[in-house]
């Protein structure tokens, strides 16, 4: 294409690694409007990406804090106490239902068995979006720093690691023992969601 002898420049360029790297200039960050064209807007971008690791840290903390709120709320309402439930799973025991074997009782006799979970405390209409919502805003935001971390930049998946450490950190500063020692499904850690 001929431009009459002129040089047109081009205006800065994405450039995309699919391998280990620690480049700054021309790093675009998910998105191509996220250029970075200087060693101070990096360092920016760093600190950004800081602080959504640690906003994610705080949105798992908020999601189990609401599920408490509303299952405490639910329990109100009802009347609910851990007695009358206990009370109800003896019960299943001594009609021949064991609790641990469920899994196994329904695929040894054919007959489909209800999971606990099915059969849980209907969640009011409002409360359930709200739910919905802090999921949805949970998993938009481990999705968004996984595209962060597959840039391959080393200070990128730095910035991502510490910022979600630095979000453990302030956000979990307590621990309910009991849970974590009888919890065989294990921490999700930033997996994804």
């Amino acid at each position: 294409m001929d431009h009459g002898g002129h040089d047109m420049p081009m205006g800065p360029k994405c450039q995309m690694n699919m391998l280990w790297n620690t480049q700054i200039i021309d790093t675009c960050i998910v998105f191509r409007s996220w250029h970075i064209g200087s060693n101070s807007a990096f360092f920016w971008s760093c600190l950004a990406i800081m602080a959504l690791g640690v906003v994610y840290e705080y949105l798992r903390v908020f999601q189990r804090k609401l599920d408490v709120h509303i299952a405490l709320s639910l329990a109100k309402g009802k009347g609910r106490s851990s007695r009358s439930s206990s009370r109800g799973r003896g019960a299943a025991t001594a009609t021949g239902s064991t609790e641990g074997n469920e899994e196994e009782l329904g695929l040894l006799s054919g007959h489909k068995v209800l999971n606990a979970s099915l059969t849980g405390t209907p969640v009011p209409a409002v409360s359930r979006a709200l739910r919905a919502v802090v999921y949805g805003a949970t998993v938009f935001l481990s999705f968004f720093l996984m595209l962060v971390f597959m840039t391959y930049n080393a200070y990128l998946i730095f910035a991502t690691v510490v910022g979600a450490a630095l979000g453990h950190y302030i956000f979990g500063s307590t621990i309910n023992v009991d849970s974590v020692l009888h919890d065989s499904t294990g921490g999700k850690g930033m997996a994804c969601h």
